[in-house]
């Protein structure tokens, strides 16, 4: 396990899909997170980013109202928010797409299907790089 993950930050999991929801939480918890809030778009995430104080969020990259790339883009864009890790959960697995993402600031990509070890591993180099940044 990472020392340099901080598991009592609140972790936000935005996905359309309510069964994709539930397992990124249950890794998470597996992981080691206890503090996880769910939105099922973007839009949703972007309210609970304003309201809450959000240390990592785990994104899909395909949802209705707004896209896991637009609110990417809205999270780099604000003052209160541009620091906060994203990590991109999609089935877009298409090079241009992952290029997007990371020109807008994503700081980490998973494909799907993935396993938990995966979704570990892509977490804990978020918190690596940012340790050393």
């Amino acid at each position: 396990m990472s020392s340099c993950i901080d598991f009592s930050i609140k972790v936000l999991v935005a996905d359309d899909f309510a069964t994709m929801r539930k397992i990124v939480r249950n890794i998470l918890k597996q992981i080691g997170f206890e503090d996880i809030v769910e939105a099922e778009d973007g839009t949703t995430a972007l309210q609970i980013l304003k309201n809450e104080k959000i240390g990592l969020v785990v994104t899909d990259w395909n949802m209705p109202n707004m896209s896991g790339l637009e609110l990417l883009q809205h999270i780099r864009k604000n003052p209160d928010t541009a620091k906060v890790p994203v990590l991109m959960v999609t089935a877009e697995g298409l090079k241009e797409n992952v290029l997007e993402a990371v020109k807008a600031g994503v700081n980490n990509y998973v494909v799907k299907p993935f396993t938990a070890e995966v979704l570990q591993e892509k977490i804990e180099a978020i918190f690596r790089k940012l340790a050393a940044a």
